[in-house]
Order: C-alpha cells, then structure tokens, then sequence
C-alpha cells in the first residue's frame, strides 16, 4: 500500500512531533486541532525546530523550506477525507480517542490505515469501534518525535498483517527503528518504565531519600541519562498517573498500584514541566 497523504489529529507536543517527522521524510501532512490557537501554537514549534536544525546544520534551508511546504494545518476533521494514514495523537482518555476513531471511520477513504500513538490504552479496544479494524494499529512514538528514534508498533488482535508492513516500512522510511509489539498494557516501554518512575516517587513518599538524591541515584549509579523523577515532570506526572492507573486496571496487580503522592501532586495542578511545577519547579 501506498501511503502519500498523512493526517495527525492533535497539535500538541506530541502530535505537532509526528506531523514534523512525516513532513521531513518528504509525505505531505496535514495538523488537525480543533483548538485554532493549539494548532497554530503546533506549527510554530515545527517552525522553530527546524529553523533550529538549520542553525546547527542538521538540514539545510531548502529541506526546512521543503518540510514545511509539506505541511498544512485544518481546524476541519472532514479534511482526512483523501489522506492514505491517520495516526491520532489526543488526550490518553479511552472515550476521546474511541469518539475520534468512530468519526475517522466514516470520513476516511475505505483504504485508509487509522493508527493511535497511545501509550498504554488497548488498540484492540480502539479497534473495535470500527469498521475496519483489521486497518487499525497502533504507533507509539518516542518524545521528541524528532529525535527519538524507537516507534513501538502495536498491534490489535484484529490488524492485518498487510496493514502492518504497511506501517513497518512506512515508519523505515521516517529514519525511525519499529519494535513489533503485542497489545497488552503499558506494550514493553511503559510497562518497564512507569514502575520504575512510580517506585522512585514511593521511595521519596517513604522518606527513604529525597527528589535529587533519587535521580543522582539513577544517573550516577545506573547511567540513566536523566534521573526518573525529572523524566516524570517532562512526560507530565497526570500522563505517567493514567499509564499506572491502565497498568493496575489492565493486569490487575498490585504491584502497578500509583504511588499516592502522585495521585496527590496530580490533583494539585503540580503535573511536571508543562504547568511550572512538579518534583522540580520550572517557574
């Protein structure tokens, strides 16, 4: 299958990323966000961080110039209407993405592979609110987008092994190394990761250390490039609370129970990096 025109439906950090990486391999995209001032706020990041690229001389003026040709912006969902892949980047709530999907459904052209960069909800889930669920997977991206370079690819009970080479060598051709991943919760990155951040928030709700000891712990002494208590304000401690609460849910241990002080720092407004605050001030 040939995919031509791409669709990412979110603005945000995450999504603005993808529809960046997709424009740079030479696809035409098009940024949706129901939001105008969320959507213009997408591309000016893009702007910025390949005006950036070219400053550091990882890209030349004609290849910014050519990415952002690429790229256009739609306030209008109905714009997916001629695109070959949708990939969903919205809030991590079941109800939201299942509503998009419903909707993509019927806009999408018959062909049309619709992908969710999820990082914990069930694809399979996501799947069966359509009527192609066979043409449903799901695409995990890495933040940054444009740096990372790992894409989790994940598959619902229900895809295709068409719609998955599809995506495999769509994801080659991004620069970008796809990992095959079954539908289960949390795939592999967050199953691994997110323990690991909770236990280190409970080792600072015991009173066992403190929030830069922890992460000096984990850098100098296991040579973790950031320290997880800093990795949780980057990634947003309300995103790494709904991966814990889909782990808990999903595999029903106790193990994956949320640390409450991270229950307590999430209802407090204190969710990492985007709001000012969280284990670290950035006001």
């Amino acid at each position: 299958m040939l995919i031509n025109q791409v669709m990412v439906i979110g603005a945000g950090q995450m999504g603005a990323g993808i529809a960046q990486v997709f424009a740079q391999a030479g696809l035409r995209v098009k940024l949706n966000d129901l939001n105008e001032d969320a959507l213009q706020k997408g591309l000016d990041g893009i702007k910025k961080r390949l005006t950036k690229a070219v400053e550091k001389e990882k890209m030349t003026e004609n290849e910014k110039q050519q990415a952002f040709e690429n790229l256009e912006g739609t306030t209008d969902l109905r714009a997916a209407s001629d695109c070959d892949l949708i990939i969903e980047a919205v809030v991590e709530k079941m109800e939201v993405k299942t509503k998009v999907f419903q909707s993509l459904d019927a806009i999408a052209p018959d062909h049309a592979i619709l992908a969710s960069n999820t990082s914990s909800l069930p694809i399979t889930e996501i799947a069966a609110v359509t009527k192609r669920p066979s043409q449903v997977i799901g695409m995990h991206f890495m933040n940054p987008v444009p740096v990372m370079k790992l894409v989790e690819i994940i598959r619902a009970l229900q895809t295709s092994d068409e719609t998955y080479e599809a995506i495999e060598q769509m994801t080659e051709k991004l620069n970008k190394t796809p990992v095959e991943v079954n539908d289960f919760p949390g795939f592999v990155s967050n199953r691994i990761l997110m323990p690991m951040i909770n236990e280190a928030i409970y080792t600072v709700y015991e009173g066992v250390s403190s929030v830069e000891d922890v992460d000096t712990v984990m850098k100098l002494g296991m040579n973790h490039p950031m320290g997880p208590l800093t990795l949780a304000d980057f990634i947003g401690l309300d995103t790494c609370l709904s991966i814990m609460e889909v782990l808990h849910e999903g595999f029903g241990d106790s193990k994956y129970r949320p640390c409450p002080l991270l229950r307590q720092y999430v209802k407090a407004g204190w969710l990492g990096k985007k709001s000012g605050r969280g284990f670290y001030s950035y006001e």
